[in-house]
């Protein structure tokens, strides 16, 4: 290679692009509180809000269900950002452990889950608020925007994959729904959930389980085949072999967490895309993968790999490899709309993932001037920052217990 990995990651265009319109504001304010906020529904999730001295705020959400002791890392960081230029997205994320070390006394090298998830979401904020200082929409800091929709897909499944008047009852549903989306990732039933294979009759349920979705979904609709990192290296080849006939957009999670060369495998025996990455951080987390070919989608949580900059350098990273983004994404509808800011800026992305859409008070939870997800989309908005207003009457009715509304 001409470039080195560092100098590469180090002179990205859209890095540099960002360092020039920020440099004239750069100084003028200065980072003052930080606060968070826990909302409650199937799941927890986290808030986060910048203020700078001017009053200008941002808010980000980090990784709420399940985050033990990310709020204490958060606010661990609270009084080494205060008085820290907010335009320093770069070096505040990068020194952020520093600054956790210098507090407690103790190392911080991030290998646990909490730090970089608290980092996350403070990294994200940071973009809020600096969208809002510089009067620009975040994507335009992160380079542009390749598209002005980003697609999202839902968890919705029949309840018998192996009943063909099930399926066909959930596909009626599926197209019926007024939010349109048309890709859709499940597992399926096991018999041992303890056990890291399957046997012969097993796999051929799962072949007929997805053979029956698609005969009633048509090929219309995109569907992915979900697993938890819980099979052995032979048996995530048998399932890439029972679900290929159904042209999955990918085959998710099916061998343990981190890069072993079973990844490298796995991809070269499979006909199906192979997606992982959800539960990686960082650079260093996802190299292995992308230089050894370990899959054909990553697929990171922005609120676990490091935020947006953080990603936006394991895009680039991946891009001469060919490798694709996707984005795993178990948060609120808060979380999904500034999602859609970052995926709009890489240009080989094909869809986030949501809970949110089902048309309840998930779906509330921001002022919005548009519809929330139109025909199986979230349109990217032109407003400074990540776009966030919140709707203080929703927020406040679902407050954690003993949560109080920030204001």
């Amino acid at each position: 290679m001409l470039l080195s990995r560092r100098h590469f990651l180090a002179t990205s265009p859209w890095l540099l692009a960002y360092h020039r319109l920020a440099a004239a504001q750069k100084g003028q304010v200065r980072l003052r509180d930080l606060q968070t906020m826990v909302i409650q529904g199937d799941r927890t999730y986290l808030l986060v809000k910048l203020e700078a001295d001017d009053g200008t705020f941002g808010i980000g959400e980090a990784y709420g269900t399940p985050g033990f002791g990310v709020r204490e890392q958060i606010h661990s960081l609270s009084g080494w950002l205060k008085g820290k230029d907010p335009l320093e997205i770069d070096t505040l994320y990068t020194t952020l452990g520093e600054g956790a070390k210098s507090l407690s006394g103790t190392r911080t090298d991030g290998s646990a889950h909490n730090f970089p998830r608290a980092a996350s979401g403070i990294e994200m904020a940071l973009w809020d608020l600096a969208g809002k200082l510089l009067n620009v929409p975040a994507s335009k800091l992160l380079g542009g925007r390749f598209r002005d929709r980003v697609r999202v897909y839902d968890h919705s499944a029949p309840k018998d994959m192996l009943d063909k008047a099930s399926c066909r009852a959930w596909a009626q549903q599926v197209k019926s729904d007024p939010a349109g989306s048309t890709a859709h990732k499940f597992g399926f039933p096991r018999a041992h959930a303890a056990s890291r294979w399957l046997s012969t009759r097993e796999l051929l349920q799962v072949r007929q389980g997805f053979e029956n979705v698609r005969e009633a979904i048509g090929w219309e609709h995109d569907i992915m085949v979900h697993c938890h990192w819980e099979y052995d290296l032979r048996t995530a080849i048998q399932i890439a072999e029972a679900v290929a006939p159904i042209k999955p957009l990918w085959l998710e999670d099916p061998l343990p967490v981190d890069y072993s060369d079973s990844w490298k495998r796995l991809v070269a025996s499979s006909t199906v895309p192979i997606c992982t990455g959800e539960n990686l951080s960082r650079r260093q987390g996802f190299k292995d993968f992308i230089w050894n070919q370990g899959c054909d989608i990553l697929n990171p949580d922005l609120r676990n790999s490091g935020g947006f900059l953080e990603t936006k350098r394991i895009a680039d990273m991946a891009d001469p490899f060919g490798l694709p983004m996707s984005t795993h994404n178990t948060a609120s509808q808060i979380h999904t709309y500034a999602n859609a800011q970052w995926a709009s800026s890489i240009r080989d992305y094909l869809v986030t993932e949501t809970v949110t859409g089902k048309g309840g008070w998930m779906d509330q939870l921001l002022v919005l001037d548009q519809p929330y997800i139109e025909h199986g989309h979230i349109r990217v908005h032109d407003r400074p920052g990540l776009g966030l207003t919140l709707n203080p009457d929703t927020v406040k009715a679902h407050l954690a217990s003993g949560e109080k509304w920030w204001g």
